[in-house]
């Protein structure tokens, strides 16, 4: 029997051998840092030290950079820091002073016990001389410098800044894509309400009708949509919000709420949410998971509750899909403190649970929100931030949080903009005096307006063609590249002639096939009893969402069980779809649950 934590390794190599060899290119380790060459700095050993040997690049960058602007060799500093601020998509983190070691920060342990730092240490009065500079320098070059955290009593001053350039334009603001998820009451709306509108919530949910989209969702309070929200940060850090006050009425807060390209247009940097979390609405939150390619999921859970009903579910889905998740226990003003002592409890035992292998860290201080931000994804961690929607305890941390987290599209391994166009169709409208519209993401290449492309397969497996003109939060832009969501209007396509699922890449002689058959390697998280062939369930890849059916397996009792791994083939049952060898699946039937990745096309 497959352990999951195996299978999923399997895929994800089978996944990243089948994206390199369909890109024309040998798998690849992690990614490049971005180094800094500053015309021979490392030669002439500004910091009177060699570089560390087997340390992090980032750090001896920062030293060399502080070590210039002590020497007030402004020109070459300005250098070097342009350089690092657009290597790394327009922001930058430079500390200053002495290092918290991670895992002594992340342990939550006193700063007078413990040891191993690193860095440079510097005096208090040095790392406000230094962060004064670093903010006349970073304004020389049009940007803004925002103090993230600034130590100065102590025995280790330190300060952490966050250098951000304006971008050139609408189409190049970074976005990172969320997905928030939790049971029902666990108040999801309530808190992306307080985060992309300022005023703090009643305690009747006050905070949340903005959010809503549909009379039944402000009468039950209950989304059943996937509901998209945009929360924009400015190049000085601040969030854009809507001049709401804060004894504002709920018609109020509904009413005055800034439209999508007045905040493109007043941020650096843009995280877009989506939800729905009822148990009805499962396939919603599914799709959600598979087709936003999120980078990370925000699971919600109610202190006064517990990890209860569909949190659970939400967080399986998301470890099978291999997606960072961050922990929220709301609610914590109207929780008795023995009640919220046992939420905690459960939910770090369910995360070092063999099942989810996550080392919890508890964001109580700025230091651990910013460093946690960075590194959470990458070494297994989650986050558990502890918030008040009422009184406002703790939302400070996750916007900071949220602020730092890496843009979606700076993720060259999944997006990649020298490879031809491939967009993703996940909704579909029908907007007056426009004509049809569809949003997506482009998961390769790049696109600008008037562009002859083919969007299919159809019914038939065909693909058509068209032109189009582009948007993104509701703001027009002449190109796209590869990891951002865009809106795209279809010239002369009827509404019924698109649907989710469909692809649009660029016209040539030889369209892309469409597949009705695939052969899958696929493990059975769950099912109760057994399945053979002619078990159909709905199947999730992508954006594509179909019903499929088992037409053959390897397994020689010609059954599968819970734990059971197969190769399995599958055919859709409505209408063949787009799918790529390498491509992750997840299928599901009730509480039948699967997880894969295609290996064939038959």
């Amino acid at each position: 029997m497959s352990t999951l934590k195996s299978f999923q390794s399997e895929i994800q190599e089978i996944h990243a051998r089948e994206l390199a060899r369909q890109r024309g290119r040998r798998p690849s380790g992690p990614p490049a840092t971005t180094s800094l060459n500053v015309q021979g700095l490392e030669q002439t050993n500004i910091t009177g030290e060699p570089p560390p040997s087997g340390a992090g690049g980032a750090e001896y960058e920062d030293e060399v950079i502080l070590a210039l602007l002590s020497s007030h060799d402004y020109d070459r500093a300005r250098i070097a820091i342009a350089q690092l601020i657009t290597g790394h998509k327009g922001e930058y983190i430079l500390r200053i002073g002495s290092r918290l070691p991670h895992t002594s920060l992340f342990a939550g342990e006193g700063v007078d016990k413990i040891t191993g730092w690193s860095g440079l240490p510097r005096t208090d009065t040095e790392v406000t001389s230094l962060r004064l500079s670093v903010n006349k320098v970073v304004e020389e070059l049009a940007g803004k410098v925002s103090v993230l955290l600034e130590i100065i009593d102590g025995p280790y001053p330190r300060a952490t800044l966050l250098l951000r350039l304006p971008p050139p334009s609408i189409a190049l603001v970074p976005e990172v894509r969320c997905a928030v998820v939790g049971n029902v009451d666990s108040g999801k709306s309530t808190t992306l309400g307080v985060l992309t509108r300022g005023p703090l919530d009643d305690g009747r949910g006050r905070a949340r009708v903005a959010l809503f989209r549909h009379k039944h969702e402000i009468e039950t309070g209950r989304t059943s949509s996937v509901g998209m929200e945009i929360l924009g940060f400015s190049t000085a850090g601040t969030p854009v919000l809507p001049n709401i006050p804060l004894s504002a009425d709920p018609d109020a807060i509904r009413r005055d709420k800034m439209g999508w390209d007045e905040i493109s247009a007043q941020s650096a940097k843009i995280v877009s949410f989506n939800l729905a979390g009822h148990e009805r609405y499962l396939k919603t939150t599914l799709y959600g998971l598979t087709s936003g390619a999120p980078s990370c999921v925000i699971l919600m859970i109610g202190a006064n509750a517990g990890v209860i009903g569909m949190s659970k579910e939400h967080l399986a889905i998301a470890l099978a899909l291999s997606v960072p998740v961050v922990v929220c226990i709301t609610k914590i003003d109207m929780t008795p403190p023995n009640v919220l002592a046992e939420t905690t409890k459960q939910v770090v035992k369910i995360l070092k649970s063999p099942g989810c292998r996550k080392t919890p860290v508890f964001v109580n201080s700025m230091e651990v929100a910013v460093e946690s931000s960075q590194t959470f994804a990458q070494h297994k961690l989650c986050p558990i931030f502890r918030i008040s929607n009422v009184t406002g305890e703790g939302l400070d941390y996750v916007r900071t949080f949220l602020n730092l987290l890496p843009s979606s599209e700076a993720d060259t391994e999944t997006f990649t903009v020298d490879q031809p166009l491939e967009y993703s169709v996940t909704d579909v409208w029908s907007v007056p005096y426009v004509g049809t519209v569809v949003n997506g993401i482009l998961s390769s290449g790049s696109v600008k307006t008037g562009d002859s492309i083919l969007f299919g397969p159809d019914s038939n497996g065909h693909f058509q063609s068209t032109v189009w003109a582009l948007n993104t939060y509701r703001a027009d832009v002449a190109t796209a590249e590869a990891g951002q969501c865009v809106a795209l209007a279809l010239k002369r396509v009827k509404r019924a002639a698109v649907r989710k699922g469909m692809v649009i890449v660029h016209k040539t002689d030889t369209p892309p096939k469409a597949t009705r058959q695939f052969e899958g390697q696929v493990l059975i998280l769950y099912h109760n009893t057994t399945m053979q062939t002619g078990y159909q369930a709905m199947l999730h890849c992508g954006a594509v969402r179909q019903t499929v059916r088992i037409i053959s397996m390897d397994n020689p009792e010609g059954i599968l069980r819970t734990g059971d791994r197969a190769t399995v083939q599958f055919e859709f049952i409505s209408h063949p779809e787009f799918v790529k060898v390498g491509m992750k699946l997840l299928f599901r039937e009730g509480k039948t649950k699967g997880l894969g990745v295609i290996t064939r096309l038959l």
